[in-house]
């Protein structure tokens, strides 16, 4: 019996020992992509666009809001270059508990992790490799605030009137258009209270929450990184209240 199993054993070993190699290349592999995945962020975070762009004296204030993770931006509810109430009706609503938001966060990020993933550790195995290789489809999520307070996690930065309707252009371009006399059609999430709108746009790798909110940002006129798809690469071009 001892004989035969040793046999075995030595029949099995070669294929055992391919597959262990096969694995180990893969792991390999995607250390390296992962490793070569957050130089390149680091890089292109550090490459400024709109370098000469001074923070206007006068005009709106906006914030930039971080977790760690994802970053969004905030924005006055109602000014005289936007009423927000107009493209996201949750806006005008009263919030849980009777206040009316003075202010909405606006991030951009990929459908299924936004509607359906609470935490990181919900997060499936599945959803992560398809998001890395293929990416998803996008939504918009709104949040609603009462008369934010400033601080390392939600940073203020002043646009000038034209700057700021450039960023509600670029906010809004990643809206499908709602047909006249329409209201936009809210989507069901299995938490939270923020509310999410159907968005345009494949989310990847390449093109994440982050790096749309530095690009949005961009487009207003803000000196910001060539490519930020870490939160870290946004916020570092925000100063600290």
């Amino acid at each position: 019996m001892a004989a035969t199993a040793l046999s075995r054993l030595k029949h099995f070993r070669p294929r055992l020992i391919r597959a262990l190699r096969w694995l180990g290349g893969l792991l390999g592999a995607i250390l390296t992509i992962a490793a070569f995945y957050g130089f390149a962020g680091w890089i292109g975070s550090m490459i400024p666009r709109n370098a000469g762009w001074i923070e206007a004296e006068s005009g709106i204030t906006v914030m930039v809001e971080s977790n760690g993770t994802h970053t969004g931006i905030v924005v006055p509810v109602v000014s005289p270059e936007k009423d927000w109430r107009e493209t996201f009706p949750s806006a005008g609503r009263r919030r849980k508990d009777g206040q009316l938001p003075t202010h909405i966060a606006i991030g951009w990020g990929e459908r299924e992790v936004f509607l359906a993933v609470p935490t990181w550790g919900d997060l499936k195995a599945a959803t992560a490799l398809r998001i890395a290789t293929v990416g998803g489809a996008s939504v918009i999520r709104v949040s609603h605030y009462v008369r934010p307070r400033f601080g390392e996690d939600l940073r203020p930065v002043r646009l000038n009137p034209e700057q700021y309707r450039r960023l509600v252009v670029a906010i809004e371009a990643k809206l499908p258009e709602v047909a006249p006399g329409q209201t936009r059609v809210e989507l069901q999430a299995t938490y939270g209270s923020d509310t999410y709108y159907a968005a345009r746009g494949s989310y990847t790798m390449l093109d994440n929450c982050n790096s749309w909110v530095g690009d949005t940002l961009a487009i207003a006129g803000m000196k910001m990184g060539r490519w930020t798809p870490f939160a870290g690469g946004v916020m570092k071009w925000v100063a600290a209240p």
